[in-house]
């Protein structure tokens, strides 16, 4: 359904000269496939580019090089009524705090029936059945209607906001760490309401989350983002059960599980900058098994069955065997 193709996004940072800012490299040739009907999971650090990238899906970030491909088209070569009227609806956004993703000033009515009157769907008796159906299909009772945000819970309030991101009937919901500010209680009533919601609707999903462990119960595919570059990718069970790069072994290691107990790796050494990164592969200033072939260039992609891919020079031991292609492009290939 949409497609990236070797994107960077750069961002100019308030450090450096007058003359001479520097540059914030948040994405670097990222290359990667939301597919109609799966749930892509997208884990990494905080600040290692996660929140960029689903603002690049949703169209709502321009790359500064690469494409965007919506249905094969070229999502920025599209005139801006295209994108609002052939994009726009088709991708629904689920925001981190339901808190300040609703206007506090309107009632929860008001908010659901926002989008259908903006895009014009369907008679204006219409549109409050539409409204009353979608609080229904999240689970909210009707009288919930009339209350403004500050009168709900946290998971409430995300509910409305689901509720409000499924009104124009999308494709694509992109959830950008949609239950980190809810009590852990209320959490595993989001994340299964997701999950119910995307078998009766058939809904495609990026689920954006610094927790490996839910990713993994609710993913299809999952893709490890480290500064900027997506460092691994493949199959939910693949990527979270036989993973290959190390810095995906060290965020498994540092989630709590209830079925395992793996070894906690305690990663060492300097935090890189995303305005000067590294040479190489960029996690070499903090891996255990850098030496002087990873700080060369960044690692050619180590491919596996059933989409498995990773670029590491020395990746975990796995029972496939690797095929490597080229290296990728980018600050770390110097």
């Amino acid at each position: 359904m949409i497609r990236l193709d070797g994107v960077h996004v750069r961002h100019k940072a308030r450090s450096g000269g007058i003359l001479h800012r520097d540059s914030v490299y948040a994405l670097t040739d990222v290359s990667l496939e939301v597919r109609r009907g799966e749930i892509l999971g997208l884990v990494g650090e905080s600040g290692c580019g996660k929140s960029t990238l689903a603002r690049v899906v949703t169209g709502l970030q321009r790359p500064t090089e690469g494409e965007v491909r919506f249905r094969g088209r070229n999502l920025w070569e599209m005139t801006a009524a295209e994108r609002r009227t052939g994009f726009g609806p088709a991708v629904g956004v689920v925001f981190q705090d339901p808190s300040t993703a609703l206007n506090p000033r309107l009632p929860v009515r008001r908010i659901l029936r926002d989008p259908l009157d903006v895009h014009g769907r369907g008679a204006r008796a219409g549109r409050e059945a539409r409204v009353a159906e979608l609080l229904d299909l999240v689970g909210l009772p009707g009288h919930t209607l009339d209350a403004m945000p500050g009168q709900l819970s946290g998971g409430q309030r995300q509910r409305v906001a689901i509720a409000r991101a499924l009104a124009l009937d999308p494709e694509l919901i992109v959830a950008d760490e949609p239950t980190s500010a809810l009590d852990v209680s209320v959490r595993a009533q989001i994340l299964n309401l997701l999950v119910d919601l995307r078998e009766r609707l058939g809904l495609g999903m990026v689920f954006i989350s610094h927790d490996v462990q839910t990713v993994r119960y609710l993913a299809d595919r999952v893709a490890v983002l480290y500064l900027g570059r997506v460092v691994e990718e493949g199959g939910a069970a693949e990527v979270t059960g036989a993973s290959r790069h190390p810095y995906t072994e060290a965020l498994l290691s540092a989630t709590p599980s209830l079925l395992e107990r793996p070894e906690r790796i305690v990663l060492h050494g300097p935090v890189p900058s995303a305005t000067n990164p590294p040479t190489g592969c960029p996690f070499r200033t903090r891996c255990w098994k850098a030496d002087d072939a990873c700080a060369t260039a960044f690692p050619a992609r180590g491919e596996g069955p059933d989409g498995h891919r990773w670029h590491c020079v020395h990746p975990q031991p796995g029972g496939e065997t690797a095929v490597l292609t080229e290296a990728g492009s980018g600050p770390g290939r110097e």
